[in-house]
C-alpha cells in the first residue's frame, strides 16, 4: 500500500517523539512492504513564529491531500503566560479540527502488564483496564460564542450543540460498542444542562437501532469519581468536548505515564493521529520524552487504514520494550534511564 502522510510536529517535544514514530512505521512498511511518503507542515507555535498563523492554508492544504495526519503536540510558555495574546497555538488545532471534520476523538486507556505498579491507583482497582472515550470535538463550548462585556468585567462562553452534531458522534460511540463488549455509557450533566439533556434523549432515540448494546447515562461527576475507583467497569464511553477533554486526561494518569496513551481523531474522511501529551517544553530538546504514545498512535493510523497486523506488531514491540526496561525516565524508577532517539531506535530494530 502506498500512503502518503501529513507531519505535522509542532511544538516543544513534538519533533522528538515524531520521529521516533517516522522510524518506527518506516519500519513496519518495510516489513510489510508499504511505501510511505511523509509531508511534513508547520502548525503550532511553530507556524505562528513562522508565518503568524497557527494552521497556514499551506498545512491544511498539505493534510487535505494527504490519506491521514500524524501529529505531535503544540503550546509554548511564551503564549500559555500572555492572556492577551491575540493569536495562540491551541488556536490553530481547533480550526485544524473543524477544516477537517474531525468531529470524534478517540482516547483509549489501557494498561500493560509490566506496569501495574506504577499506576498511582492500587494494582487491583486497574487490572483489567480496557476503555474507550469519544470526545466530541468540534461543537460545544469550545466553538461557542464568547466574549466580554461590561468593560470586560463579565465574561462569557456559549455551550451550543445541535442534534446532528450529537447523533453522528454517538453512533460512532454504537458502532465501536457493537465491536467490543456491546457496552456504551453516555456521560452527561442532564441534571443541570440543557445541552446535556438533547444529548441524552438523542441517544436513547437511537437506543432501538442497536438492541444489543447495553446504554447507561451517567453524570459527569459520578464518571469523574468512579474512574479511579473502578475504571475496568466500564468499556466505551460517549460525552461532549469539555467534559471530553477533562476526563480523558484523568483516564491517561491510569497506566502510569501521560507518555503511553494514543488518541485518534476521526471525521467522515481523513484521521488524524496523536499521543494525548503536551508539548512539554520543559524537555523540550533533551531527548527525555516519552515516544510510546506516538509510536501507539501510528498503530491506530496503520489499524484505521485496515492494516491490523502491521498496528499489531508496533503494540507487540512497544510491550516487549517495557517488559524489558527499554523507557525513558518517567518509567524507569531508578533503573537505566533511555534517550526519546535511544528507545525509537530500539522499536525499530525489534520490529
Amino acid at each position: 500500500m502506498k500512503l502518503n502522510i501529513a507531519l505535522l510536529a509542532g511544538d516543544g517535544i513534538g519533533p522528538e517523539v515524531i520521529d521516533q514514530a517516522v522510524k518506527v512505521s518506516d519500519a513496519v512498511a518495510k516489513k510489510f512492504g508499504h511505501e510511505i511518503t511523509w509531508k511534513p507542515a508547520l502548525t503550532g507555535a511553530a507556524a505562528i513564529d513562522a508565518v503568524g498563523e497557527p494552521y497556514p492554508d499551506e498545512t491544511h492544504n498539505v493534510c487535505k491531500s494527504s490519506d491521514a495526519v500524524l501529529f505531535g503536540a503544540i503550546g509554548d510558555p511564551k503564549y500559555d503566560n500572555d492572556p492577551s495574546a491575540p493569536v495562540r497555538p491551541e488556536q490553530g488545532l481547533l480550526k485544524m479540527r473543524k477544516a477537517l471534520g474531525l468531529f470524534a476523538n478517540v482516547r483509549p486507556t489501557f494498561v500493560f502488564p509490566s506496569l501495574l505498579d506504577k499506576s498511582p491507583l492500587k494494582k487491583e482497582r486497574i487490572e483489567g483496564t480496557d476503555l474507550v472515550f469519544l470526545r466530541e470535538l468540534t461543537g460545544g463550548i469550545y466553538f461557542g460564542e464568547k466574549g466580554r462585556r461590561d468593560d470586560r468585567n463579565t465574561a462569557y462562553d456559549n455551550c451550543v450543540y445541535t442534534k446532528e452534531e450529537v447523533t453522528r458522534l454517538a453512533r460512532k460511540g454504537f458502532e465501536l460498542a457493537m465491536q467490543r463488549s456491546k457496552r456504551l455509557c453516555c456521560v452527561d450533566k442532564a441534571n443541570v444542562l440543557e445541552t446535556s439533556r438533547l444529548w441524552r434523549e438523542t441517544v436513547q432515540g437511537l437506543e432501538a437501532e442497536y438492541p444489543e448494546v447495553q446504554v447507561s447515562y451517567e453524570f459527569v461527576d459520578a464518571v469523574a469519581m468512579r474512574l479511579v475507583q473502578w475504571p475496568s467497569d466500564y468499556d466505551v464511553l460517549i460525552t461532549e468536548n469539555l467534559f471530553g477533554d477533562i476526563l480523558t486526561d484523568e483516564a491517561s494518569v491510569i497506566s502510569g505515564s501521560m507518555g503511553l496513551m494514543p488518541s485518534a481523531s476521526l471525521g467522515s474522511d481523513i484521521g488524524l493521529f496523536e499521543p494525548i501529551h503536551g508539548s512539554y517544553p520543559q524537555a523540550a530538546g533533551k531527548n527525555i520524552a516519552n515516544p510510546m504514545a506516538t509510536v501507539l498512535s501510528a498503530a491506530m493510523m496503520f489499524e484505521n487504514f485496515g492494516l491490523t497486523e502491521e498496528g499489531k506488531v508496533i503494540r507487540e514491540a512497544v510491550n516487549k520494550a517495557l517488559a524489558e526496561g527499554i523507557v525513558t525516565e518517567d518509567l524507569a524508577d531508578g533503573d537505566k534511564a533511555y534517550g526519546t532517539s535511544e528507545v525509537g531506535d530500539w522499536l525499530a530494530a525489534s520490529i
